[in-house]
């Protein structure tokens, strides 16, 4: 479960960056409200372009440095500036962007168990995915795991997709997630979970 206090001193991290994470330092960040507590994880998910996996974009979106010319969807996006504090690839490989002590800049307009701007308050999980695909078993171990070590260094209570954030206006991470593989790999209450969610993806397999 996860722990009722921040852990600032586990060795897994440096200040707010996961030591078994690759660094990739976003510049879309900014200071958290004073005394802030950050219990709520949001899980996104993000390919670009939509359904391409595997390339660079994703981290140059993150970065400011996508090139808005090379593909057509860019143009849709030009000038975003947006960011998470994770990021994990379809392989299960790691990447993080901002310092989790920071504020990220993920959410958008979003309210949360009976509070708005979630960026505030919470911790931005991007997996490499597209709304209603599934996602891979690495993908489930890694987030796993962050969690697991999120929940240790934070007082965590609450998960949460951008849909449920941010109903109507986002649908990631989609129908092909699958919050009770989260929650069995966890061992989490369901308390901490969305009341909403199916038990299993309500995707072909």
């Amino acid at each position: 479960m996860p722990t009722d206090r921040a852990n600032p001193t586990d060795a897994a991290w440096q200040s707010g960056w996961l030591q078994t994470a690759r660094a990739c330092h976003s510049p879309n960040f900014g200071a958290r409200p004073a005394g802030v507590r950050i219990d709520l994880l949001v899980i996104h998910s993000i390919s670009l372009p939509p359904g391409c996996y595997g390339g660079p974009e994703v981290e140059q979106l993150f970065t400011n440095q996508l090139d808005w010319a090379a593909h057509p969807y860019f143009e849709q996006i030009r000038g975003l500036e947006v960011s998470a504090h994770f990021f994990i690839r379809r392989s299960g490989e790691l990447v993080q962007f901002v310092d989790t002590d920071a504020r990220a800049w993920h959410a958008g307009a979003s309210c949360w168990r009976g509070r708005g701007q979630c960026n505030d308050d919470s911790i931005g999980i991007e997996l490499e995915g597209l709304e209603g695909d599934r996602f891979e078993a690495a993908q489930y171990a890694t987030l796993a795991s962050l969690c697991t070590r999120l929940g240790e260094r934070y007082p965590i209570a609450h998960i949460a997709g951008h849909e449920h954030i941010a109903p109507g206006r986002k649908q990631d991470p989609g129908p092909g997630f699958d919050w009770s593989e989260l929650q069995t790999r966890l061992g989490w209450s369901t308390g901490c979970f969305p009341r909403d969610t199916p038990s299993s993806p309500a995707v072909p397999g």
